[in-house]
This record gives C-alpha cells, structure tokens and sequence, in this order.
C-alpha cells in the first residue's frame, strides 16, 4: 500500500482535533492528537498510524548490514527541513526528523533502493512521503509522535 497526503489534509486534520479539543475537552483532543509511525526492518516499510488509525504504509530504507538501525520506541528529538549529514561527507537529508542521536527519518533521492535496506542506519523515504511525514510530525507536534523500530 503506498499513499500520498497533502499538506492541506493535514492541516485540516489538525484542526478537526482542535475542534474536538474545544467540543470534548482537552483529555479527548490529546488522546486524538497521537502520530505512531512503525518501522519494519524486516519488510522495509513504514506505518504510520494517527489517533491509532492506520493511514499511511510507505516503503523505506534502513540500514545496510555495515550500518545498524536502531530498534525501540522514540519521540522525535528535533527536526530540520533541510540537514547535511557531518558525518557522510554532507550528504543532504531533506525533512529530516531524529528520534535518536544522529539517526533520523528523512528523505533519499535513491528512491529505486527503497524497499531494502541501503542506509546508514536512518530511515529512508521517498522525498514526497518524507515531506508528509516532516508536516505531520510538525503539525501534531513531536511530544505526540512516537517513532517505534522493530525487527
């Protein structure tokens, strides 16, 4: 299953949950709010869940068998919508979102890899599914998206 969001959907999505914020209470709105992406190493796909809806299922890249990704539950810890990498020669690393000290989800241009793994250990995604990504981490707030690695 692969799929697109707008940014516009997004946007309107966030305001139907404030909404309910405001019609329900604080307590409804904020067990609405939540952004869950799962990552698969084994099948290379990302799953990303809001208000434990499925919504999205996007292919990835993660780390080849030189470079680990970490697996576990994380909270993003900051995000940049451009980022070069320090540690790999500048590579760039569009919308890029880190749960995990150098490790981020984030944009490739390599998009024939996605699908296996070919990373340093990040989590690769089309750039247009990085985007959706980066807006809804962005929109829903990282203290309400959790970002959880499993084998």
């Amino acid at each position: 299953m692969h799929t697109t969001i707008s940014a516009t959907l997004i946007n309107i999505t966030a305001a139907a949950l404030t909404g309910a914020a405001l019609l329900f209470g604080a307590n409804a709105a904020h067990a609405a709010n939540k952004i869950v992406a799962r990552v698969s190493l084994s099948q290379q796909v990302m799953e990303v869940s809001v208000d434990g809806r499925p919504t999205f299922a996007w292919k990835v890249s993660t780390g080849d068998r030189a470079h680990v990704t970490p697996t576990g539950s994380f909270k993003p810890t900051r995000m940049h919508e451009m980022w070069y990498s320090k540690k790999y020669d500048n590579a760039p690393m569009p919308h890029s979102v880190f749960f995990s000290g150098g490790y981020a989800v984030h944009a490739t241009y390599a998009i024939k890899r996605l699908g296996q793994p070919a990373s340093h250990g990040c989590v690769r995604l089309h750039p247009d599914n990085a985007a959706d990504f980066y807006q809804l981490v962005e929109t829903f707030g990282p203290a309400n998206t959790s970002i959880v690695i499993v084998k």
